[in-house]
């Protein structure tokens, strides 16, 4: 995707991948969503949406093999604005759906980030191998106590012998009763603050790791959204991402950054998509609905202009983001004022879609009020807006992301 820099235009790869995705969001995610929503729970992982999804290589947040992390002649092959792109596309019809996809989901910046050399390949290869059945991993780092503040986090992992034994509550952990596994942030010591950070692989079947409930919410019901305790969970010291070497100068909780870094973009992106689904929705009533000339219609297209240049500076910010980190470059600045901008534009557009339509706006048969409750869980998840705001306040004047 090398013209991406000069002309911010997609390869042909991309293209065709986008292509695919917009004609099953049509023909699956958005039915599925649906379907999902009025039945108030998630789509079953033997569901035969996910096993065809699986075969054709569409599965949710898959990596590249190694030998294709880079281009050719060594530049980066732009995965992650890629996966935007996709992200976007995906959203815009069902952003459940787009969650509950099998592959790593948000269980793979971790491991790709932190990860030796040899754990890379021992975890993420499985998703590779298309002629299994679909898999699935996941993320874990809120807990009761601990949510935005990462540094709060009270899971305990202690060293005996060969393992680690881990002992605590995760909550709002996406996909990981059906994972394969798990990455899961943790402190070996609480007084040591940020620098007792740990982060695991747990593999589902580990004695001690127990998927304790499946939340009901609200909206984004297509996936499973779980809690899970550890109590005397014994994990392989090979299991600690990047060894116990990689654990100086506070590298755990840095490494942990550097995952969310990687994941806010995505979580804008599905704003963005969720956004323009709901201008659609508006700009549809407008053509169908309002009288051709007067006041309102005048008044409601200057609120779909305003709405539509929100929502392509949400998208440049994703892509941006994104576009630094493929290159190596550090991007926690752009990757906040991604997840700080993107989701309030969502909540925004969804809210003047209700204002264009009126109460035909919550009518059940109408789309708008399921984006009406799966938006707002995007300003929270991977960060709250108030969390990007300082994060970004820091940056501006020279201090750390985080103190």
């Amino acid at each position: 995707m090398k013209t991406i820099e000069s002309t911010l235009e997609l390869d042909q790869r991309t293209r065709a991948v986008l292509e695919q995705v917009r004609n099953l969001g049509a023909s699956h995610l958005r039915p599925l969503g649906l379907q999902a929503d009025r039945a108030g729970a998630p789509l079953p992982p033997d569901h035969p949406f996910f096993e065809m999804v699986w075969r054709s290589g569409l599965a949710g947040g898959a990596l590249a093999a190694p030998e294709e992390e880079e281009g050719g002649d060594g530049a980066p092959n732009y995965r992650h604005v890629r996966g935007c792109v996709l992200a976007e596309e995906a959203s815009y019809w069902d952003r459940g759906v787009a969650v509950s996809l099998p592959g790593p989901g948000l269980g793979g910046p971790p491991v790709q980030l932190m990860g030796t050399p040899a754990q890379r390949e021992q975890f993420l290869s499985i998703f590779r191998d298309r002629t299994g059945p679909p898999l699935w991993a996941a993320f874990a780092m809120t807990e009761p106590g601990a949510g935005s503040d990462v540094a709060r986090i009270e899971t305990r992992c202690t060293k005996d012998g060969d393992h680690w034994v881990l002992n605590g509550t995760k909550m709002f952990s996406s996909n990981s009763k059906r994972a394969r596994w798990v990455a899961v942030f943790a402190t070996a010591d609480r007084a040591q603050g940020r620098a007792g950070h740990r982060a695991f692989v747990v593999e589902s079947g580990t004695p001690g790791f127990e998927v304790i409930r499946v939340e009901k919410k609200m909206g984004v019901r297509a996936y499973e959204t779980c809690t899970f305790v550890l109590q005397d969970c014994r994990v392989p010291a090979g299991n600690l991402l990047g060894g116990e070497e990689y654990y100086g100068e506070r590298r755990g909780f840095k490494g942990a950054m550097a995952s969310f870094n990687a994941t806010r973009p995505v979580i804008a992106a599905n704003a963005v998509g969720i956004a323009r689904a709901a201008a659609d929705i508006a700009r549809d009533f407008i053509h169908d609905e309002y009288p051709r000339t007067g006041t309102r219609r005048a008044l409601a297209l200057e609120r779909m202009v305003d709405m539509r240049r929100a929502i392509e500076r949400s998208r440049l910010l994703c892509l941006r983001a994104a576009w630094r980190l493929d290159r190596g470059e550090p991007n926690a600045l752009e990757s906040s004022l991604a997840k700080m901008h993107a989701p309030p534009v969502a909540l925004r557009a969804v809210s003047m879609a209700f204002d264009i339509l009126g109460e035909a706006g919550i009518r059940r048969d109408r789309l708008l009020e399921k984006l009406y409750r799966d938006v707002k869980v995007l300003d929270i998840v991977e960060g709250t807006q108030q969390v990007q705001r300082l994060i970004v306040a820091r940056r501006l004047v020279g201090l750390p992301s985080q103190g």
